[in-house]
């Protein structure tokens, strides 16, 4: 009955553990992006627990260094990830993440980061997270939440060894639950943009299930001084994508605005793993090199134009079936 309750509760609350009675054909994993003051160090680590169709249980710790393009994947017994119940707080052997700060103690990074002035995406009423009502579709194959769009650092970790003080850099939070991710999507992720306006961008792009058939969904949050820019398969937004050689082009727009994306592929990657069916068993390249040039407009106006930096760009699978030249729903 509790795991009933659990799940209820986290239901209105994406960032806590989800998978509570589950056995099998289950994952979940958060994802934290940190990257230092002096922009030298940049690493996003996944933590997470695989329930795998086929019995295989265990939980673990990914981690990528988005300079040096190298990613290591440190697995756990199951037993060793503990969640909290009423809120969000995991313990992978020794390692505490939380929306508040990482404590590790990897073989590679140890010491610990405070996070300050989160930035959740907001709640509303009927929409818990970033899915909207899709929250409350229970077959869905894989959910999505932002923990923090944009938070400081305050803290010092040592790395491969050096002590590196993070304080005053930039952190990102979000995760993933389900069974398996999509079949191909295309991600992208800044915080680190020039002008002396605060902004934050994520975008996702994405083949859902659905019912025997499937459709492109998307979620794009662009958050400009305090202000967040909802762009969804929900809202009603359309939107359009290609891809140049080493660029993706996504655009979006609502009856007010439009916010035009283009991704540089630039530097190296880190191949992560991805789970099929709960295991982790797909691959998938994923850069903290790439550039984000970002427009946003009112109308025909130009309210906002720069460039992110250290972005998170994922393109993965077929996604020929999520492009399309013209403006679509």
């Amino acid at each position: 009955m509790h795991h009933l309750l659990h799940r209820w509760r986290a239901l209105w609350d994406p960032n806590r553990y989800h998978g509570w009675g589950r056995r099998h054909n289950y994952f979940e994993g958060w994802y934290f992006k940190f990257v230092d003051p002096t922009e030298q160090y940049a690493f996003a680590l996944i933590p997470g627990i695989s329930l795998g169709l086929d019995g295989r249980h265990h939980a673990f710790i990914q981690r990528l260094d988005g300079k040096k393009c190298t990613a290591a994947y440190h697995d756990f017994p199951a037993e060793a990830f503990i969640p909290a119940s009423t809120h969000f707080e995991i313990d992978i052997g020794g390692n505490h993440f939380s929306d508040s700060h990482i404590e590790l103690t990897m073989p590679e990074l140890q010491g610990k980061l405070q996070f300050k002035d989160i930035t959740p995406w907001p709640k509303m009423l009927g929409a818990p997270g970033i899915m909207g009502w899709y929250s409350f579709v229970p077959f869905m194959e894989c959910y999505h939440g932002v923990v923090s769009l944009n938070h400081g650092l305050e803290g010092a970790l040592r790395v491969y060894g050096q002590e590196v003080d993070f304080t005053g850099g930039k952190g990102y939070i979000e995760k993933d639950w389900g069974h398996s991710f999509p079949s191909s999507w295309i991600w992208m992720q800044s915080n680190h943009f020039g002008t002396g306006q605060t902004a934050s961008l994520m975008a996702s792009v994405a083949n859902i299930p659905w019912i025997g058939s499937h459709f492109i969904g998307y979620i794009v949050g662009f958050l400009l001084e305090g202000r967040l820019y909802r762009f969804a398969t929900y809202t009603g937004a359309r939107m359009r994508a290609t891809l140049g050689k080493q660029e993706v082009f996504l655009a979006f727009r609502d009856k007010k605005h439009r916010l035009e994306i283009i991704a540089h592929k630039k530097g190296g990657t880190g191949q992560l793993v991805s789970p099929i069916s709960g295991n982790m068993a797909g691959k998938v390249n994923e850069s903290l090199q790439a550039t984000l040039e970002v427009k946003l407009f009112e109308g025909e106006q130009l309210l906002y134009s720069d460039k992110g930096l250290h972005a998170g760009l994922e393109v993965a699978g077929p996604v020929e079936e999520l492009l399309t030249a013209e403006w679509r729903r």
